[in-house]
């Protein structure tokens, strides 16, 4: 656990903190000898010394401010940029014309590229090209005129200061990705561990009650058969994390089930197992890929809701004693589901009959929204050997339906 904490707390960025904050000072001194060597042919030397004086104080007095992206705050990179500016726009002051036109430095000489380090570290690139066009930008005023030497040199600390910081960029999106992955494999192993737990003792503890349940019979039953609902719903949980955020009500006078599934919001794809999960329990088997099943989220709803429905016909018609199974395939262009009973089956020409009686509950609930989705359901029943009921969605139904319902 130590060794974990510690890799995610080392930031990528650290070292480059650590780096600029010695180019500065390692700079600024160099920029000192080279005033120290040409101090004679100053024509204000003066200028010069007072402008070093400054920067001295402000390169040590600074150096806390560079030492993490949170020091480094936005109005001290302006006041940053400004000292160097200002160094820069003070060279024809201090020194004489003709040094300046035979390609002599500046006044802060390669200290202002460490100042563009810092807007690239702390911004990415797109500071770091705010922060060298600047400085492009003055040593051309300072030049006069665009020298071979002055847009060579300005052109280096462009290129050099964006890919930095472009290579910041990417360093933090590593940084977050092996965060993620860290946590993933944590959350992993904890889940690993809990369900280690959960079969040792909660789910024993419910397979006991739904056996013995059973044997006593009465009001045992019902309390029976509610603990193996919980336990196949608490084992899909804990081996899969299938199952999501939902809330599950029962009317017991009426023997409906209502489940309410918290949807995502996004328009990516939704994997049909999570949207099928809630419905497996003591009666119900559900038997699904080991992959996901992905669909546009309004193929996914449509179809989830039609398998509802046919597990609510199950329950009304072929009684609470009756057992599903859920079948799902993923096809290389289509989806099909299938939802099979033991119940007593269909008489021929009840669904006809049904229809006529204005009870549209399999040609609206289950085949019509099938159909809105450009798939189909086929429905089978021999009398005495249950119910079949197969159901099929393209793969690319819904997305723009999807789509019309967000606006």
């Amino acid at each position: 656990m130590a060794e974990r904490e510690r890799v995610l707390r080392m930031s990528v960025e650290q070292p480059l903190w650590r780096a600029l904050a010695g180019y500065r000072v390692l700079t600024t001194l160099y920029a000192i000898g080279l005033c120290a060597t040409a101090y004679g042919q100053f024509v204000r030397p003066w200028v010069a010394v007072a402008y070093y004086t400054v920067l001295v104080v402000w390169t040590l007095a600074t150096l806390p401010r560079v030492a993490n992206a949170a020091a480094c705050t936005k109005r001290f990179l302006a006041a940053d940029l400004t000292v160097a500016l200002t160094g820069i726009l003070l060279t024809p002051l201090a020194d004489s014309h003709e040094r300046i036109a035979g390609g002599g430095p500046t006044l802060p000489s390669i200290w202002t590229a460490g100042s563009v380090l810092a807007f690239a570290i702390r911004g990415g690139w797109r500071f770091a090209a705010v922060a060298s066009t600047a400085v492009a930008a003055v040593n051309l005023v300072e030049r006069g005129s665009p020298a071979r030497d002055t847009v060579h040199n300005v052109i280096l600390v462009w290129v050099a200061s964006i890919a930095i910081g472009y290579v910041v960029e990417v360093a933090r999106a590593s940084e977050r990705t092996l965060a993620r992955a860290l946590e993933i494999e944590a959350a992993t192993r904890e889940r690993e561990r809990l369900a280690r737990d959960i079969h040792d003792s909660v789910l024993q503890v419910l397979a006991m009650v739904q056996r013995r349940g059973a044997v006593i019979g009465g009001e045992a039953a019902e309390l029976g058969r509610m603990a193996g609902e919980q336990e196949v719903a608490l084992r899909t949980l804990v081996s899969g994390g299938l199952l999501p955020v939902s809330r599950v009500s029962e009317d017991a006078s009426a023997g409906a089930v209502v489940r309410a599934v918290e949807e995502p919001d996004d328009d990516g794809p939704v994997d049909l197992r999570t949207l099928l999960a809630p419905y497996a329990g003591a009666r119900v088997s559900l038997a699904e890929p080991g992959a996901p099943v992905p669909l546009p989220p309004a193929a996914a709803r449509e179809l989830a809701a039609a398998v509802g429905a046919a597990l609510d016909n199950v329950r009304r018609h072929a009684g609470e004693g009756a057992r599903a199974w859920i079948l799902v395939e993923d096809e290389y262009d289509e989806v099909v589901v299938t939802v099979r009973d033991d119940g007593p089956g269909i008489p021929d020409g009840r669904l006809a009959q049904a229809e006529g009686e204005g009870r549209l509950g399999v040609a609206q609930s289950i085949r019509g929204r099938l159909r809105d989705l450009g798939g189909a359901a086929e429905l089978v029943s021999v009398p005495g050997q249950g119910t079949e009921v197969e159901m099929k969605v393209p793969k690319g139904a819904g997305t723009a339906r999807g789509k019309a319902e967000k606006r």
